[in-house]
């Protein structure tokens, strides 16, 4: 019963505060809650202190806690507001510097997985490259770095995953259109290698799928794709299963010859062996990103 009524009281206690005048006391309660970490009440008095310090001393301090006390509530998108305004209303505070990286930090996380609206992921990269060509030489350089990467790691995997998509539906033709696109759209992107692949799989397919008439100048697409992969990654891991296909597509055209049971066999086991290859990264990979979320 005790302790219901000082948990009671307690809750008065900062409902009077919240209501008062009292700048000095909010002020000071503000800074108490903060330091004990009850960032919810901490962000509301420096809210309503906002008021009361307009003009004073105190005022870009009070402005900074409270974009900093809904930052460490991970209130992001109200915190983001909070210090977008702090920097444009108080420049030269010795806060602002820290105040401007918190911002970005803050559209940065929220941001979404690949599969959803990657407009936030354009904003917060804009953001983010501004800092650093403002910034070159503060201490967050590297952290921001890194949130580049995996954004664009994002809009890849993105423009990757939507590509292979018409390749999953059998439509060839939009898929090899569609993996080129992305291609010229950022040729650096880190999917490249498996681009190239599905670029030359899809041309290979769609050929493979023609009517008669239309196979010679398809399969000759796919050896122009080919061609392109083995020049750029010769040691890919998908080498021996284009190879096997090229050896086929060859025998279309007229200009060699494969046991057909054996070129059957050797391309399912090639299949198989890349599969198997890239079952093992992705498992890798994904250890590894335990690892650094630890």
């Amino acid at each position: 019963m005790a302790a219901l009524l000082l948990l009671a009281g307690c809750k008065s206690q900062y409902e009077v505060l919240l209501n008062s005048t009292d700048s000095d006391a909010k002020y000071e309660a503000a800074f108490d809650y903060f330091n004990t970490r009850k960032y919810n009440k901490a962000a509301a008095l420096f809210e309503s202190l906002s008021v009361l310090t307009s003009g004073t001393e105190r005022d870009d301090t009070v402005q900074y806690y409270w974009g900093l006390s809904n930052y460490r509530q991970k209130d992001y998108l109200t915190a983001e507001a909070n210090f977008d305004r702090f920097v444009e209303h108080y420049p030269r505070s010795p806060f602002a510097p820290e105040a401007r990286f918190l911002r970005i930090d803050c559209l940065y996380r929220s941001t979404l997985r690949y599969e959803l609206d990657q407009s936030p992921t354009y904003r917060a990269m804009d953001a983010i490259t501004q800092y650093v060509s403002e910034f070159p030489n503060s201490s967050h350089v590297k952290v921001c770095f890194d949130m580049l990467d995996d954004l664009q790691q994002r809009l890849d995997t993105k423009a990757f995953e939507a590509a292979r998509l018409y390749y999953h539906m059998e439509d060839y033709l939009a898929s090899r259109v569609a993996f080129r696109n992305v291609l010229k759209a950022n040729a650096d992107n880190m999917f490249r290698e498996d681009i190239l692949y599905y670029t030359a799989m899809s041309s290979y397919k769609y050929a493979k799928l023609s009517v008669l008439r239309k196979q010679k100048e398809r399969y000759l697409v796919f050896v122009d794709d080919y061609l392109n992969f083995i020049g750029e990654i010769p040691d890919s891991k998908y080498r021996k299963e284009l190879d096997a296909l090229y050896r086929r597509a060859q025998k279309e055209l007229g200009k060699g010859s494969v046991n057909e049971a054996e070129a059957t066999m050797k391309e399912k086991e090639y299949a198989r062996e890349r599969k198997a290859l890239e079952k093992a990264l992705k498992k890798e990979a994904k250890n590894a990103e335990k690892e650094k979320n630890k």
